[in-house]
């Protein structure tokens, strides 16, 4: 488990963060809430992007060694392949090799685009490269902050199939997500994060037919839709 004991982030001295819970190192969880409740804020902090103020995350960073796509992920002017090839590990430094490279194209169905500009890639091609290249990194978490934003529903059908993938594979899952039903079909577990504070955290399953706060019943109520 992923213990996130009384922590607490500010910015411009205002608290953005402020959360204790548990979160499995194992499975795929999705972590919700209303806009500006701290969503990406909490991916940065368990990748180590951001530090913080206060509190205790064990087993920390270093050990968790993730990988952390964020919403727009930059891409340089070359080919796919060395959009790939140019990724290191961010704890071992490692080369990706050629194989490793392969394997990944292979993963996210780029294979036949190895050779083309990355810069030309569709939405969802630069969506999948980017999950190709934090494969390559070996993790054994992947961070994804909103991995089908803005793309049409066969392409989000085909990341999610992706991300499933990754997960058989042995690799934790934690993406941020506004489409519950992605949720519902994805998640095995559930944070509900709201102006910072973890309000619930637990299965899929429990936090769609019992929420347990009011917090969370009014905005599963309002995104899907219910009266």
């Amino acid at each position: 488990m992923i213990d996130l004991k009384d922590i607490v982030i500010h910015r411009d001295e205002r608290k953005i963060l402020s959360i204790s819970t548990q979160i499995p190192r194992q499975g795929i969880t999705a972590v919700i809430g209303p806009n500006g409740s701290g969503k990406t804020t909490l991916l940065k902090l368990l990748h180590g992007a951001i530090e913080a103020d206060s509190g205790i995350y064990q087993p920390g960073w270093v050990e968790l060694q993730s990988a952390l796509v964020l919403h727009h992920t930059p891409l340089i002017k070359a080919s796919v392949r060395t959009n790939m090839a140019i990724v290191k590990d961010s704890i071992g430094k490692h080369k990706i090799t050629e194989s490793d490279i392969d394997e990944a194209l292979a993963l996210v169905g780029l294979t036949h685009l190895q050779n083309q500009s990355a810069l030309k890639l569709s939405a969802g091609e630069r969506q999948r490269l980017s999950l190709a290249r934090a494969k390559c990194q070996r993790p054994k978490m992947i961070l994804l902050d909103e991995p089908t934003a803005n793309l049409d529903p066969s392409t989000t059908e085909q990341v999610e199939t992706i991300i499933q993938q990754m997960a058989d594979d042995g690799c934790g899952v934690i993406f941020t997500s506004h489409h519950l039903g992605q949720v519902q079909a994805l998640a095995d577990q559930v944070v509900f994060l709201n102006e910072g504070v973890c309000l619930e955290a637990c299965g899929t399953e429990d936090f769609f037919v019992r929420p347990q706060t009011e917090q969370a019943k009014k905005f599963i109520a309002r995104e899907l839709g219910w009266k």
